[in-house]
């Protein structure tokens, strides 16, 4: 038989069909490949549709062609026919031995490397032009999505040994296309101006160095539409439309020009509201969770946040899956829309099981005993809301997450899914701080905030400042009974020396130990009583004022102090590290008990007000007052004065330094304490996803009164400014810049204050 040969490139090229005489029809007796370098001869067989004893004629052979063909894995494919065995002649592509990627600044080079690979090309894969060209392609439009329009590449290619290739993408990135003029067209009730305060892009203003809000990206631009559209929609414009958006780049790739075309509509109001469907509420009720009423201009953000709240009123009844729906009847005749709620419970759902996942080292025990939410319970909305606050409350894991995942072939039963990612709890520090009231702070602590996995709480603490030097053990039990009452004690010794922060010239030397319980009354109440024994000795000195020095004359340098405590405190806040809603209320008494040399009595309140404005913004109001005073003839101990000033209390003055002084010009404190701070919490920019970071805009305002010295809002300072509070891995960080708004002379001003290491 005479050699035949058929190669589907070349038909391919000229788009011929096969020819009749190219084969003449033979039973195959044997198959050889030529032309393999890399792939096995078996990569052939087993994609070749014909094997030895088939009958082989011109039909077989082309779809034999095609098969091998559409692999991929060859450039040209030929069947030849020598007597009775089939030769398959191949010429392979190349494969990517390597992929490398120059002068990219923009990206991290494995994120290109990724969405090269997304889109066919990597390393081990088979060479193709046209999958360069569209790699090439790929990573401009990485580039333009960043708006550097500018972009260059040059793409080279090395031939390597054994048919490979290497491929080098050198990228010249240029800069960053800014946005030259944002034309908003349509637009006849609200002026431009006004609009384009809802955009993040604009055309440039000082920060624009730090916010980028000048360089495009379409995610930005999707972003600014959709605040325009709801802006329009929450004042009242229901058939507001966008009807395009252009985006035009200047010839020389540097200026963007945006222009958004759009319809208004009319505004209309809301004429009526009604209920319909299963109410298992009450409509009296319902209506008590609506924010709108008839008359009013309507507000998709109102309709929405209402919906949400009829729902969350329905699943604290149990029912999970309620669906409620506003539906609107429009009179475009009048202007006006009347709102149906049509309200479908469904049906009662029930908790089949509580499933505890990531918890590594806390017991499942110390989970499940903060879950309000039980297994073979009715499903409350409530329970899994608080479950998740108490559970974040605890301080043992960074995150919380619930779920309540529909149980399989059930339509009224669902599992709740606690899942929870565990921090570090326990630690041994030797470290250091500073702070500009105390200097340099040298610490040593070994504490376990969760010991064993059991809750349970351990610390031994030396801590020495130049105005103080503490040695303490604490231990504590949040669930010494099965009810979560909990129990304590302490042990401690402090030497105080306030003549280091310009207060009075004294010594205290303290030894103590205590014992203290807090009891749960409620679900965010609880009660808190203690009785504590300490020992003081009291050193004065000459420069030491009278009333310090009078005091030890009349009672000595050793005293006994019997001290009972007992407090209580609502604390209903959505976090203990950077709360954002709720309220914690505080009140706690100390009384010097009969039996010891002292006796006086102090009682404290303290009042938080967490109020969430929006997503980013949390308002925070804070009072704390306070008012002490001796009794059985005696007066309240000066070192068991009140004091204000500092980064704690009122910003923008020395530490400690508001309120009487001495004749040598050293603060002494008073029996009674009044002060009150307004902060605007918000996100650092560009982090606000993480919870370790928070800025704050202030208004303090506090003061202490003497003995005799009558209360008057007059002596209050104020001050306003900008803070900084940073849970760094180091510990604890703050930074305030205050300007004193009422300073009178002799006042000890400090307009930046901060704090590293210590917790205040």
């Amino acid at each position: 038989m005479k050699p035949t040969s058929i190669s589907l490139a070349l038909l391919a090229v000229f788009g011929l069909s096969v020819p009749a005489y190219a084969f003449e029809p033979f039973v195959i007796k044997d198959i050889r490949v030529e032309g393999i370098q890399r792939t096995e001869a078996g990569t052939v067989y087993n994609y070749l549709p014909v094997k030895i004893g088939d009958r082989i004629d011109d039909d077989k052979a082309a779809a034999a062609l095609k098969a091998l063909f559409a692999t991929g894995f060859y450039s040209d494919v030929r069947i030849e026919a020598e007597k009775d065995v089939l030769v398959v002649s191949v010429d392979e592509r190349p494969v990517i031995a390597a992929i490398h990627i120059e002068g990219a600044k923009e990206f991290e080079s494995d994120q290109l490397l990724k969405a090269l690979r997304d889109n066919g090309m990597a390393e081990s894969r088979t060479y193709d032009q046209s999958i360069l060209a569209a790699a090439e392609q790929e990573l401009k439009r990485q580039y333009y999505s960043r708006g550097k329009y500018s972009v260059m590449i040059k793409t080279t290619v090395t031939r390597l040994e054994r048919n490979r290739v290497a491929i080098s993408f050198d990228i010249s990135e240029g800069l960053v296309a800014t946005i030259k003029q944002i034309n908003l067209v349509g637009n006849d009730k609200y002026a431009e101006k006004e609009l384009k305060d809802y955009f993040q892009l604009n055309t440039g203003g000082w920060f624009s160095w730090f916010t980028k809000s000048n360089q495009y990206s379409k995610p930005k631009l999707q972003a600014d539409i959709e605040a325009l559209r709801s802006f329009y929609f929450d004042n009242g414009y229901m058939e507001f439309n966008i009807d395009s958006q252009q985006v035009g780049l200047s010839d020389d790739k540097k200026d963007i020009f945006l222009t958004v075309n759009l319809t208004e509509g009319e505004q209309f109001t809301i004429s009526e509201v009604k209920f319909a469907g299963d109410l298992i509420v009450p409509e009296e009720e319902l209506r008590k969770l609506l924010d709108i009423k008839a008359g009013e201009v309507f507000s998709r953000a109102k309709i929405n946040a209402a919906t949400e709240r009829i729902s969350d009123r329905l699943a604290d009844e149990g029912y999970a899956f309620a669906n409620v729906n506003a539906v609107p009847a429009v009179d475009k005749d009048k202007n006006q829309a009347a709102f149906t709620f049509y309200v479908d419970p469904g049906r009662k759902t029930y908790v089949r099981r509580v499933n505890i996942s990531g918890n590594t080292r806390t017991r499942d025990e110390v989970v499940r005993r903060e879950l309000r939410q039980l297994e073979a319970a009715p499903y409350a909305g409530w329970k899994i809301k608080r479950s998740k606050e108490r559970l974040d409350l605890l301080g043992y894991f960074s995150e919380v997450n619930v779920d309540t995942p529909l149980v399989a072939d059930s339509t009224d039963q669902v599992d709740v899914n606690v899942s929870v990612t565990e921090k570090q709890t326990g630690n041994i520090q030797v470290g250091a701080g500073y702070s500009q009231s105390d200097g340099m702070v040298l610490s040593g602590s070994i504490a376990q905030g969760n010991i064993f996995g059991s809750g349970k709480y351990l610390k031994l603490e030396v801590n020495t400042s130049k105005s103080s030097k503490v040695y303490a053990m604490s231990f504590s039990n949040p669930y010494s009974t099965p009810d979560g009452v909990a129990r304590g004690f302490d042990i401690y010794r402090r030497r105080y020396e306030p003549d280091n922060l310009s207060i009075g010239s004294y010594v205290n030397d303290t030894w103590g130990t205590g014992l203290n319980w807090a009891v749960p009354v409620s679900e965010y109440d609880s009660i808190r009583f203690g009785l504590t024994g300490e020992r003081s000795k009291l050193t004065v000195f000459s420069s030491s004022p009278q009333s310090y020095i009078d005091f030890v004359n009349k009672y000595g340098y050793l005293n006994l102090t019997l001290l009972g405590s007992a407090g209580w405190a609502r604390d209903t806040r959505d976090s203990a590290l950077f709360p954002t809603r709720g309220k914690l209320l505080a009140v706690n008494g100390e009384l010097g008990l009969p039996g010891g040399d002292i006796k006086y009595a102090k009682l404290t309140a303290q009042q938080q007000w967490f109020y969430p404005i929006n997503k980013n913004f949390t308002a925070l109001w804070n009072v704390e007052a306070g008012v002490g005073r001796g009794y059985g003839g005696q007066k309240l101990p000066f070192y068991s004065n009140f004091f204000v000033g500092g980064v704690s209390s009122v910003r923008g003055y020395e530490t400690s330094s508001i309120g009487p002084r001495d004749a040598a010009g050293d603060t002494l404190g008073g029996n009674r304490k009044l002060v009150s701070n307004l902060e605007l919490l918000f996100p650092m920019p560009g982090m606000k996803l993480d919870k370790s970071v928070r800025l704050s805009a202030f208004v303090d305002g506090g003061s202490v009164w003497g003995e005799g010295q009558k209360f008057k809002f007059g002596d209050m300072r104020y001050s306003t400014g900008l803070a900084f509070s940073w849970l760094a891995p180091v510990g604890p960080m703050k930074f305030s810049y205050a300007k004193p708004l009422n300073a009178k002379e002799g006042d000890k001003l400090e307009r930046f204050q901060f704090s590293l290491g210590q917790i205040f």
